[in-house]
């Protein structure tokens, strides 16, 4: 048993298999994935509607792309504060947008994560055959 877990653990993953399996788990999850990317253009939509989105240098209302950037910024919680919500429905956006983005990067560092774990499995089972 030591023997054997001492071979898996001196196994090398091969990084293309490590790729295709990261891509296998990505398209077995494309109908979470897809919904999450529509959950964030819908919530992108609100904020420049209803989010009072400013843009700081000029204090006029953002444009259609400066909000989009607010709302990706704000989804990969980096917030450089040059696009602000001044309204209090897109300050609620703007958390739910924060929310989304902790959501979808869980969902891909678990998918990079098993497809990791089921790269190095199929390589043990291959060398025990």
């Amino acid at each position: 048993m030591a023997n054997a877990a001492e071979n898996a653990a001196r196994t090398r993953i091969q990084p293309q298999r490590a790729i295709a399996e990261f891509a296998k788990v990505l398209w077995h999850l494309r109908a979470i994935l897809v919904m999450l990317l529509i959950l964030f253009l819908v919530l992108s939509i609100a904020m420049y509607y209803f989010g009072g989105a400013v843009d700081v240098a000029t204090r006029t209302h953002a444009s259609l792309g400066h909000t989009f950037y607010f709302c990706a910024v704000t989804a990969l919680t980096i917030g450089y504060g040059d696009v602000v919500p001044t309204t209090t429905p897109g300050l609620i956006l703007a958390v739910l947008l924060g929310l989304l983005g902790v959501l979808i990067t869980g969902v891909v560092t678990g998918s990079a994560v098993y497809a990791i774990q089921l790269a190095a499995h199929l390589i043990g089972r291959h060398e025990a055959q």
